[in-house]
């Protein structure tokens, strides 16, 4: 009997659930899922974001709700895992420590500065710039295989310790005098350590290679930035470490624009089109040379947990061989929101009568387009450097969605010929001023990257500047307002889609 109920019950059951409207059902809840995306993007979206980053995530979100919030969990937001953070913070109280005791010795007096660079020297001091300091010499080089023969005569020299990071650093052909000299310093005793990007470094070829050659040196060696989650470590993906520098003994160093690597990138694709890249990197000597060191023990505490050197007195006591005054700015997730683009803002403002600036992917923030605007209003003429090609397609066409704006800012464009991509990274304003280092001028090195950059102060290091950039016009053609007003259709509307896409940070 108890049966025959059973399967009665089982019976109706079954009538019910045939009876119901499946593609309905289905219907309605892809519809609430939908809306409930929207609404929450509403919500969470715009919070603390920058109001045209907002407005690219909502658009997307609401376009495509599903995959577009999938893509903003993935690469939404640009803070750092909690425990990193908590590294980060603490090597940037040790390094401000070590910083107040440099800036007593050895500090340049902002009195004497102009009031302008004064105060912009002071907002990156505030923000985690290490304080701009006296008696540097510097030299600049933007031959490439020129810049790795120094370093490694350089390293040749060290006596106590050698300190190397880079976004991409690769053992080939054209790096293998650097790694000899690692090699050979670090057989006679001397203290190697190398930091590399994790992700340039699996997506670039030689990787095996050059764990390998580290391994065989005896160098000790991190991944930055790394994103392994099966090992625990996992952050936004693209938050990518994009410093390039060089420490020796505290006493010499070399910061600028170029990777350790060939300057085909050994890409076959760069190859198939005979791309080469053009870089800049200077050699500092004095006291700054221990602002770049800071950063590099920076990034080793959080890499690997070592504990930073509580004191540095005995390295304050260096020489001060030059005349040049620089200040060491190290920017990105963990120091104060856009602390690079804050400071390069307010230098522009202080220009008098021109600014030079080289950038290989130029998609500014609105900030740095008023600063340009009130330039050209105030009389100051501003030359922008930009490569012709372009070796990332969304990048080229974001940047040039701005000629226009240019144009009507009164800015004058020149584009570096094909086939080299100019790769460096710096601006002058006037006589005095000039920033170099790893930082774009786009969203991407405000945001996301970690950088450093460093503010000089010297007519010599302005000059020598100068006739980088007159090599640049030699191998450059001004674009003309009448030559872009002749870009075809299909070239405007992929600027115009690139420039929406570079604002999803």
């Amino acid at each position: 009997m108890h049966d025959y109920a059973a399967m009665i019950r089982l019976a109706a059951a079954g009538d019910f659930w045939s009876e119901v409207n499946w593609p309905f059902l289905w219907a309605a809840f892809v519809l609430v899922v939908d809306n409930l995306v929207r609404i929450v993007a509403l919500f969470v979206v715009p919070r603390n974001r920058r109001p045209t980053a907002g407005m690219a995530w909502l658009i997307t979100i609401f376009w495509l709700p599903v995959p577009g919030l999938l893509l903003f969990l993935l690469i939404g937001g640009n803070k750092l895992p909690k425990k990193r953070t908590a590294k980060q913070e603490f090597a940037t109280q040790i390094v401000g420590e070590i910083a107040d005791r440099e800036q007593a010795k050895l500090g340049t007096e902002l009195v004497l500065l102009p009031v302008g660079i004064s105060n912009a020297v002071q907002l990156g001091r505030s923000l985690g710039a290490q304080p701009m300091v006296r008696g540097n010499a510097t030299s600049i080089c933007i031959d490439y295989e020129e810049s790795f023969a120094r370093i490694a005569t350089a390293i040749r020299a060290a006596k106590h310790y050698v300190y190397v990071e880079f976004y991409i650093l690769v053992h080939d052909d054209t790096t293998n005098d650097v790694f000899e000299a690692m090699r050979e310093v670090a057989a006679r005793g001397v203290k190697v350590r190398v930091l590399l990007d994790h992700v340039s470094a699996v997506r670039n070829p030689g990787a095996k290679r050059t764990a390998k050659t580290l391994n065989e040196i005896g160098a000790r060696w991190a991944y930055l930035l790394p994103v392994r989650p099966w090992r625990g470590q996992w952050q936004r993906p693209d938050l990518r470490n994009h410093r390039k520098l060089v420490v020796v003994d505290g006493e010499v160093g070399f910061m600028g624009s170029q990777n350790l690597v060939d300057s085909s990138y050994n890409k076959p694709a760069n190859i198939r089109r005979g791309l080469h890249w053009r870089d800049l990197m200077v050699r500092v000597e004095g006291p700054a040379a221990l602002g770049l060191e800071a950063v590099f023990l920076s990034d080793w505490f959080v890499e690997t947990g070592e504990a930073m050197p509580q004191s540095i007195d005995d390295e304050l006591r260096v020489q001060l061989p030059g005349q040049v005054d620089c200040q060491i700015l190290p920017s990105g997730p963990g120091f104060g929101r856009e602390n690079n683009l804050q400071v390069f803002v307010s230098l522009l403002y202080t220009a008098q009568e021109r600014i030079s600036i080289t950038s290989p992917y130029f998609i500014p923030e609105s900030a740095i387009m008023h600063a340009l605007r009130a330039a050209t209003a105030r009389g100051v003429e501003v030359e922008l450097f930009v490569s012709e090609i372009g070796d990332q397609a969304v990048v080229y066409h974001a940047q040039r969605s701005y000629y226009e704006e240019l144009f009507d800012a009164g800015v004058r464009i020149f584009m570096y010929r094909p086939p080299y991509i100019l790769h460096s990274k710096h601006f002058t304003i006037d006589d005095k001023i000039a920033v170099v280092g790893s930082s774009n001028m786009d969203q991407r090195s405000f945001n996301l990257n970690m950088e450093v950059s460093m503010v000089v102060y010297g007519e010599s290091f302005v000059r020598e500047l100068d006739e980088v950039n007159a090599v640049y016009h030699q191998n450059s053609r001004e674009l003309t307002r009448e030559e872009w007003s002749r870009q075809p259709l299909r070239s405007q509307l992929l600027d115009g889609l690139a420039r929406l896409t570079s604002a999803l940070q």
